[in-house]
């Protein structure tokens, strides 16, 4: 049994085990097609049981049989670049949490240094998104995410890495980043 964290989620959501998704896999020859191609035929095959966002689980199939196979690492996307996320629980609600992230990056030199431009912020009912591209030519999206009780999650995600390396690194700055944050006047 693999040791990927995506695999007991898949298992559940799909009523599949594994070992069968690999005979599936094995079976359409998804070692050689492309990431698109097995995402397709896995969609074709899960919205035939009316799973609830076959898409979704047709995603999560194919990149934990990218990594089962050694074709994709951890974090790697498909054009082979890498991402990270860190997210933390707050007690404000989702527009108050933006409005406090947007004054705290602008306002902490070691976050402001991180972007190339002003960042953009857009929203829906749903989430609150502030965009910013970097001087590396990464990007970074923190979303303001609602919680069922009212209050919110600060999501930062860092895209566009160029290797493992340089993920585990964006992931301490934005782990001490939200750190930060969380223990700022703005956060409370």
């Amino acid at each position: 049994m693999a040791t990927n964290a995506r695999i007991k989620p898949i298992e559940t959501a799909t009523n599949r085990g594994w070992d069968d998704w690999l005979t599936f896999l094995a079976g359409i020859g998804a070692k050689d097609l492309s990431h698109r191609a097995i995402a397709a035929k896995v969609h074709k095959e899960l919205d035939a049981t009316g799973i609830v966002s076959p898409g979704w689980w047709a995603q999560s199939v194919t990149v934990a049989y990218e990594q089962h196979i050694g074709r994709r690492q951890a974090g790697q996307r498909a054009d082979g670049t890498f991402e990270v996320s860190v997210s933390r629980s707050t007690r404000l609600g989702m527009a108050a949490l933006m409005d406090a992230w947007t004054g705290f990056a602008a306002a902490d030199p070691p976050t402001a240094r991180l972007f190339a431009a002003p960042p953009r912020v857009s929203g829906t009912e749903r989430r609150i998104t502030w965009r910013a591209k970097t001087p590396d030519g990464t990007a970074i999206v923190v979303t303001s995410e609602p919680k069922p009780n009212g209050t919110a999650s600060l999501v930062a995600t860092h895209t566009r890495l160029p290797s493992p390396e340089s993920a585990a690194e964006a992931r301490q700055t934005w782990t001490d980043i939200l750190t930060r944050f969380l223990g700022s006047a703005a956060a409370r």
